[in-house]
């Protein structure tokens, strides 16, 4: 194996320098699926998921495969083109060709993605690169879609100035593929994480494959998120560093090259 177990995707070497790059991942209606979310959003969604891994390696996306597990409720054709649509959609919006995949009957909706491409072994970047004395970054700042996922799942309110931006961040994500491919490229950064499952829990995988710890001297929260935990009392913290679904990259940057 050319990286270790349980970072973002796996690879093989293949010859010739080069490493085979895998990644699957499957969304599940109850629980990646938000209320207000289409079933066109949903399956752009799951290509967003997969490919927003392979930009935290540095690698291009080339082919999928995805297999959908549809519940006998939703087996109609508007729903299955509406899914159809978004899937294409997603894979272009990245680069990406559907070769085929499966379908069945499930009990929940099911999309599961599989994403292949290849890279360089010298230029995959794993989590466990980082190294004293670098710096901390990420790609975007974090907040939005905690606030958003309360004002889809909780009704909290917001002012109409704010709202759509939220909601958008949960409904519409996006994959940070052409600054992945970029800072790989470039060979300015040691280590890289996706952070769909929250900043603190990516800074902790980092440090953990890495060895290291952190110091965060400026939280890199949205100020639209900002503005809602001040609305309703909320603790921006933890809107910034606990709830997840951005699909930024967090990287660790190397001082000098």
């Amino acid at each position: 194996m050319a990286m270790p177990l349980g970072d973002d995707v796996s690879a093989i070497e293949i010859g010739y320098g080069l490493v085979a790059v895998l990644k699957t991942d499957m969304l599940v209606a109850s629980t990646d699926v938000p209320p207000g979310m289409s079933f066109w959003q949903a399956a752009r969604k799951a290509v967003v998921m997969n490919v927003s891994d392979f930009a935290a390696k540095g690698v291009k996306p080339e082919a999928m495969l995805v297999s959908l597990g549809i519940p006998e409720k939703l087996a109609e054709k508007r729903v299955i083109e509406q899914i159809a649509e978004g899937l294409n959609v997603g894979a272009r919006e990245y680069g990406v060709y559907i070769l085929g995949g499966d379908t069945n009957e499930a009990c929940d909706l099911v999309i599961a993605c599989m994403l292949y491409g290849t890279a360089e072994k010298n230029k995959i970047v794993s989590r466990g690169g980082a190294k004293p004395g670098e710096i901390v970054a990420v790609t975007g700042l974090f907040g939005r879609t905690a606030a958003g996922l309360k004002i889809l799942l909780e009704d909290f309110e917001v002012s109409r100035q704010i709202k759509e931006k939220l909601v958008n961040s949960v409904l519409m994500p996006k994959a940070r593929l052409n600054d992945g491919l970029a800072l790989a490229k470039a060979g300015v950064i040691s280590a890289s994480i996706d952070s769909s499952d929250g900043l603190a829990w990516s800074l902790y995988e980092i440090s953990k494959a890495s060895g290291v710890g952190f110091e965060i001297e400026a939280m890199p929260l949205a100020p639209e998120a900002r503005e809602f935990a001040k609305m309703h009392g909320l603790d921006a913290n933890v809107l910034c560093f606990y709830r997840g679904e951005e699909y930024e990259l967090v990287v660790t940057v190397k001082p000098k090259l």
